[in-house]
Formats: C-alpha cells, sequence, structure tokens
C-alpha cells in the first residue's frame, strides 16, 4: 500500500544522509519528490534518475534554504514544476562543533541559519500554499542534542532545540486550517558523515543506545512517512524521538 501516492514533497538538504533516505522512501510510497541540494550537482542528478525509476517525477534544486529570498524562490519553482506541494520536510542541517570558549561567532550564527532560519524561511513560503488548501504537513529535523545537550555543540544543540519551539508554535498556529506540524529527533544515525568516525568511537556509542545499534537513514524515513501521511491524521505539535532509547 501506497501511503503518499499523488502528494508532492519538498525536501532541503535532500541529496545525501537522512534526506536521500527520506526521499527515497517517500518515493516508495508515490509521493513526487523536490529536493534542495547545496553544491554536489553529480549526486542530486543521480538521485534524481533513481527517484524517477520508481515511476514519480522527482527533480532537484540548488537552493539554500537559510536565504529568505532563495527559500520563497524555490517553493514557487516547484509550484510551477509540480502543481501542488502537500508535504514540507525540513531537512537541510550541518555542525561546527566546537567547546563554547572555543567557538566563534561565525561558526554559532553559520548553524543557526542553515539549521533554524531555514526552517523559518521554509515554513513561511509554503504557508500561504497550504492555507489556501487548507492541508498540509511540515516536517522538522530537530535531534536528541536540542532535546538534551551535548558538550562541544551548543550551536548545535541551540538551533535543534529551536526547532523544537518552532514547531510547537506552528502547530498551535496553522492547527485550526487542518496543517499539521512536527519535529523528529534522530539519534545516532549512520551516514555519510558517520562513516569517517573511528570505529572504536562509533562502538562505544552503539554499545550505550538500548538497542545496541546506530540507527539507519530508514529508520528517520519511516518515521517522516508516518508524519506525511493519512495516519497521523490527528497528530500535530508533537517531537518523535528515533534514537533507539537513548534518551529513555
Amino acid at each position: 500500500m501506497k501511503l503518499l501516492n499523488g502528494k508532492t514533497a519538498i525536501i532541503t538538504g535532500g541529496s545525501r544522509g537522512i534526506g536521500k533516505g527520506i526521499a527515497e522512501v517517500f518515493a516508495a510510497h508515490g509521493a513526487n519528490v523536490a529536493f534542495t541540494y547545496s553544491s554536489s550537482v553529480a549526486s542530486a542528478q543521480e538521485l534524481e534518475k533513481h527517484l524517477e525509476t520508481l515511476g514519480i517525477k522527482a527533480k532537484g534544486y540548488q537552493s539554500n534554504a537559510a536565504n529568505f529570498d532563495e527559500a520563497q524562490k524555490l517553493v514557487d519553482d516547484v509550484l510551477t514544476d509540480f502543481g501542488s506541494v502537500d508535504i514540507l520536510i525540513n531537512n537541510a542541517g550541518i555542525t561546527k562543533d566546537n567547546l563554547l570558549m572555543r567557538m566563534s561567532e561565525a561558526d554559532f550564527d553559520k548553524v543557526i541559519d542553515v539549521n533554524l532560519k531555514s526552517v523559518f524561511n521554509m515554513t513561511k513560503a509554503i504557508q500561504k500554499t497550504f492555507l489556501k488548501q487548507r492541508s498540509g504537513s511540515i516536517i522538522n529535523m530537530s535531534s536528541v542534542v536540542g532535546v538534551k545537550g551535548n558538550a562541544g555543540q551548543a550551536n548545535y544543540a541551540a538551533s535543534k532545540a529551536g526547532v523544537i519551539g518552532f514547531t510547537k508554535s506552528v502547530a498551535l498556529e496553522l492547527g485550526s486550517r487542518n496543517i499539521r506540524c512536527n519535529a523528529i529527533a534522530p539519534g545516532f544515525i549512520e551516514t555519510e558523515m558517520t562513516a569517517n568516525l573511528n570505529e572504536d568511537t562509533v562502538a562505544g556509542w552503539r554499545q550505550s543506545i538500548p538497542l545496541k545499534r546506530g540507527g539507519t537513514t530508514e529508520d528517520v524515513a519511516n518515521a517522516c512517512l508516518f508524519f506525511a501521511s493519512d495516519m497521523s491524521a490527528y497528530v500535530t505539535g508533537q517531537v518523535m524521538n528515533v534514537d533507539g532509547g537513548m534518551l529513555t
């Protein structure tokens, strides 16, 4: 059963990692996929082709969600190309980790811009469309770090905690128009980025997780699928931890 048949989703930061995993699961469930990427044209084109083999329409857009005007243009372009949008996934994110005493102002600002301001920009840009059609699902990517904090990640934790506050506020503002807004807080998810980490460090992390493994991009994508589909029609303003029990 395809849970998203005929729906169109925008996924920011969709060409690799968690974003790519979401794009693949959504396409498999019948959704047309518009995704953004920052620099890798080749991997974006490759993903486009791969998604289209699943029988849906897919298109990558080189766009910076942290820029207010670019976010608005992206939504306009997607509406022109696809005709409608039903789901927005604010997934674009970066880290610039350092202890607070060594963290530069630039590294703080950049993480807030990409991880938090982009969520405001994209939600603001899509809001008019969702209000007009009196439906829409917004899914914002937070993190377990946004829930509990983490040494060396004050900027990242602040941005991801901000995403949770933003999510709950939007859910309250737009609920009466049948627009839902939820957040997902992934734990240790094994992606291209974590593949470069020291194997002993990764093994230590796995041992500290009750389910004794890192998460997959598909684990996060399946949570997104629930929030995007009618299965969660009465769920809004929630944060789902996808963390193998890390925060239990």
